[in-house]
C-alpha cells in the first residue's frame, strides 16, 4: 500500500533536555517525512548542536536558526511555524504536521495516522490522546475523540489550507482556533485511541510556576470563548486534581480577570458561537457518561451484597 507523503515542521526554544527523544522517533518511523524543518527560535542551549549531529545522515532534515529576541509570547511560536512553512514551497506534499520537540512516539505512529488519512477523506486533522508522566486523558473520561493535542497535530494539506493554517496569537490557542475552523468548514478531526503519544514535558511546565500556568490558562479560556458553564465544570474538574483545589482556583482567577479587563478575542462571533455549541453539547455526554458509571457501580454493589 503506497502511504499518503507527509512533512513536519517543529518550533523549538531551549529542548535540549528532550529534543533527542523526538528526532530518535522521527528517524526510526517505518514511513519517513519527505521534510522535517527544527525551527530554533534563538536557543541559547544545545538544543541546535544537538539537531546538527542528524543532518548529515538525514538530509530530509533542515535547521532554521532564527535570531535572540524578546517576545516569548505563544505567537512567538506559531511565527516559527510559519517560518518553517514558507520551506515547503516546493514540496509535494499530501499531509502537514505541528510537532513539539519534547514528544516520542512508536516506530509505526506515522505511518498508522497516513493510513488514517487514506481511509477517511474527510478527514482533515488527526492525531492520537497523548500520555503526560502518568496522566492518561482518556482514562480520566473527559477527552473528548474530535480534540487533537496541538503537540501532535497532523493536518490534510487542503484543510491547512482552507483555514488559512496557524493565525499567530500572544496568549495562545493557535492549535484549538485550526481544529474548530476545520471543524466549523465540514472537516472532521479525530483522535485515535489505538495509539498514544508521549508528552515528556508537563503542560504549563514553561511558565515560571504552575500558578502562573493555571491562571494563563484560565485567561486563554476567556478570550477563546470558552461557555461560562463548560468554564465552572472545567474549574470544579482542576479542582478534583492535584494540586488539589489550589489549581481550579487559579484558573478561575484568570477566566475571571480576562472577564474583568476584557481582554480582546481573537475569534469571530461565528465560531465562538460554534465552540459553545459543542461545548454544551460535549458537557451533556460528560454527565450522561458519568450518571451511567455511578448507576453501574451501585447495581454492582447491589450483586455483591446479594451474594
Amino acid at each position: 500500500m503506497e502511504h499518503k507523503s507527509y512533512v513536519l515542521i517543529t518550533p523549538a526554544r531551549n529542548e535540549e533536555a528532550f529534543i533527542e527523544k523526538t528526532i530518535q522517533s522521527v528517524i526510526s518511523q517505518t514511513v519517513l517525512p519527505k521534510k522535517w524543518v527544527i525551527v530554533s527560535d534563538g536557543s541559547t542551549d544545545r538544543t541546535d548542536e544537538i539537531v546538527k549531529k542528524y543532518l548529515p545522515d538525514h538530509p530530509w532534515i533542515e535547521l532554521i536558526r532564527m535570531p535572540e529576541h524578546r517576545d516569548r509570547s505563544f505567537a512567538a511560536k506559531a511565527n516559527c511555524f510559519n517560518v518553517g512553512y514558507q520551506k515547503l514551497d516546493s514540496i509535494q506534499y499530501d499531509i502537514i504536521g505541528n510537532l513539539d520537540a519534547d514528544v516520542s512516539f512508536e516506530k509505526d505512529y506515522f505511518e498508522y495516522l497516513l493510513d488514517k488519512f487514506s481511509q477517511y477523506p474527510d478527514l482533515g486533522v488527526a492525531g492520537t490522546p497523548m500520555i503526560e508522566a502518568t496522566h492518561d486523558p482518556v482514562k480520566d473520561g473527559i477527552f473528548n475523540e474530535t480534540d487533537v493535542f496541538g503537540a501532535c497535530q497532523l493536518f490534510r494539506r487542503e484543510c491547512f489550507e482552507k483555514i488559512g493554517g496557524y493565525t499567530p496569537i500572544r496568549w495562545g490557542g493557535i492549535d484549538w482556533i485550526a481544529l474548530r475552523t476545520a471543524r466549523m468548514n465540514g472537516w472532521k478531526t479525530q483522535s485515535f485511541f489505538d495509539k498514544r503519544f508521549f508528552h515528556h514535558r508537563r503542560m504549563g511546565a514553561t511558565d515560571s510556576n504552575f500558578w502562573a500556568a493555571r491562571f494563563n490558562y484560565g485567561r486563554k479560556d476567556y478570550f477563546l470563548g470558552n461557555h461560562p458553564i463548560w468554564e465552572l465544570f472545567r474549574i470544579f474538574y482542576q479542582m478534583t486534581r492535584k494540586p488539589y483545589i489550589i489549581g481550579g482556583m487559579f484558573l478561575f482567577f484568570g477566566y475571571f480577570f480576562a472577564f474583568l479587563t476584557r481582554i480582546e478575542r481573537p475569534i469571530s462571533k461565528k465560531l465562538m458561537a460554534f465552540h459553545r455549541k459543542e461545548q454544551m453539547k460535549r458537557l451533556k455526554s460528560v454527565f450522561k457518561n458519568m450518571l451511567k458509571n455511578r448507576n453501574l457501580k451501585e447495581n454492582d454493589t447491589k450483586n455483591e451484597c446479594r451474594n
